[in-house]
């Protein structure tokens, strides 16, 4: 039986303007203690997520 441990995500921004930039990265920094899925599998499962600019 296979069983998810881990689940990665990476966020790619391609030409968000420099300004919005810290915006973008708050929202990042938030967006998985609002999101139902991850709550619903975060003592399951370890979710993790980075986010890079293009």
């Amino acid at each position: 039986m296979l069983v998810i441990k881990k689940i990665k995500v990476h966020y790619t921004l391609k030409d968000c303007p420099e300004d919005k930039r810290e915006a973008a990265e708050r929202a990042h920094a938030h967006h998985a203690a609002r999101c139902p899925v991850a709550k619903s599998i975060e003592k399951a499962i370890e979710i993790s997520t980075d986010l890079t600019f293009a």
